[in-house]
């Protein structure tokens, strides 16, 4: 692997290679799962609050993706009704079992909670509702910053100590990979999450694929070669609150 001239793309290189090697276990066993999911015909929720809401998101309804994935996208979780009011939500006590108890996951469902942190109530309290339901958890968080900082959720609790499956982004506490003006600056939790996320389900796929399992997959609407996403849609849209 060579270097290039920009210092971010190099590190993040290197950062894929690590997340990938400190790894290893936890994404094939969180493989297993994705490939179970399938076979059962099971649903795979996500949760991300803040940034970390995009790495779910791009595994949601997307080309190549698997049709039986749903993403929690209330506004609540999003900065789209405001970036400060998002922080501050992810924050409140509460609303975890709200956003819970409107969306259907049944006990053999797959969920998955991501939070760089893993000390805000929101994603902690929807990991223990989860745990509670029967639910199968995989999380994915930041282990280096998580265990610098203290829980702000009155269980002292924090993520990584909830999970079955715990995904480590390798992310530096900060979430920068660049130094500039002695700020911490390049983003790369989302980035790292997203390959660990992507990972785990196309090495779910591919064990479903062993088996001669067919497998839902969506196709890019803007080909002209046949598809089946509207099948699919049909398929799993009643469980399935966005599509």
């Amino acid at each position: 692997m060579g270097d290039n001239m920009f210092e971010y793309i190099n590190k993040m290189q290197k950062k894929f290679c690590e997340v990938g090697e400190k790894n290893n276990e936890s994404i094939i066993e969180c493989s297993k799962l994705i490939y179970k999911s399938i076979i059962e015909d099971k649903i795979i929720h996500i949760l991300g609050t803040g940034h970390s809401h995009m790495v779910g998101l791009e595994s949601f309804i997307r080309a190549g993706g698997l049709a039986n994935i749903n993403v929690i996208l209330d506004s609540t979780v999003l900065t789209a009704d405001g970036a400060i009011r998002s922080s501050k939500m992810e924050r409140v006590s509460g609303i975890a079992e709200i956003l819970f108890d409107s969306y259907k996951i049944d006990p053999e469902d797959l969920v998955i909670v991501i939070s760089n942190s893993g000390r805000n109530a929101l994603p902690l309290e929807f990991a223990m509702l989860a745990k509670k339901n029967g639910n199968s958890l995989v999380v994915i968080t930041s282990l280096e910053q998580s265990k610098q900082y203290p829980s702000r959720h009155f269980s002292g609790k924090k993520l990584y100590e909830i999970g079955d499956i715990i995904l480590d982004n390798c992310v530096p506490s900060g979430d920068g990979i660049i130094s500039i003006q002695g700020e911490n600056v390049g983003g790369v939790s989302t980035l790292t999450g997203m390959v660990l996320l992507t990972t785990a389900i196309t090495e779910g796929m591919k064990l479903a694929e062993n088996e001669n399992i067919d497998i839902p997959i969506f196709t890019s609407q803007n080909i002209d070669e046949k598809n089946r996403n509207n099948e699919l849609y049909q398929r799993f849209g009643h469980r399935i609150k966005h599509t």
